[in-house]
């Protein structure tokens, strides 16, 4: 069972999309796939329970402190844990019992990675992180690759603590599939498969994690 926290510094980061996204990527795989909902708004709970009819579903569970690891059914395999927006070390440090790998988005601007960097040096403190049995990745997010933002916001990724793992592109298909239950991983075409392609550098990653 390979068990990801999905963790930002604040809200808006893309936390949730990206939890339901994953989700969606191990259902598709054929994987008996749980999501966890630990954020107050329950946008990836509502999403599971949304999904639609003709794709694999996701199991959605209303996560209360511990609590969740003892509700998942013995079968399952992959559990995505969409944290709180903004959560820190005293409530992070007790998931990390039970998780293999952490998933920290990053908007591309300039407040935003003033809200990172911080987050970034309280997460080195909790101890499997520190020890290395939990590693952690970045992602960019919502990137416009064509900007300078965008560009420079990547450079300045690169130093941070933990690597910048993958640069998803900005899309309004990401708002309009979350809203229907659905996320890229649920379609074929070929205009989709190019946004598919920006996270296997992070699937490849959460496989060797795993």
């Amino acid at each position: 069972m390979l068990k990801i926290l999905v963790a930002s510094s604040k809200g808006g980061c893309g936390k949730s999309t990206i939890a339901t996204n994953l989700a969606a990527h191990y259902a598709q795989s054929g994987k008996n796939t749980a999501l966890i909902d630990l954020d107050r708004q329950h946008s990836s709970l509502r999403w599971a329970q949304r999904r639609p009819e003709g794709v694999p579903g996701v199991l959605g569970l209303e996560g209360k402190g511990k609590r969740w690891a003892a509700e998942l059914p013995p079968d399952t395999e992959r559990v995505i844990v969409d944290s709180p927006a903004g959560a820190h070390r005293d409530e992070l440090e007790p998931l990390m019992e039970d998780i293999d790998a952490v998933v920290v988005p990053v908007l591309p601007s300039a407040m935003d990675l003033d809200a990172t960097v911080p987050y970034l040096k309280e997460l080195r403190q909790i101890p499997r992180i520190r020890r290395g049995t939990v590693p952690v990745a970045l992602v960019a997010n919502r990137l416009k690759p064509w900007t300078n933002a965008s560009q420079e916001a990547i450079a300045a990724m690169k130093e941070l603590p933990f690597p910048v793992v993958a640069q998803l592109r900005d899309s309004q298909g990401y708002v309009v599939l979350t809203g229907l239950g659905k996320s890229i991983f649920d379609y074929g075409s070929e205009s989709v498969r190019t946004h598919q392609e920006d996270w296997a550098p992070l699937l490849r990653w959460l496989k060797k994690a795993g």
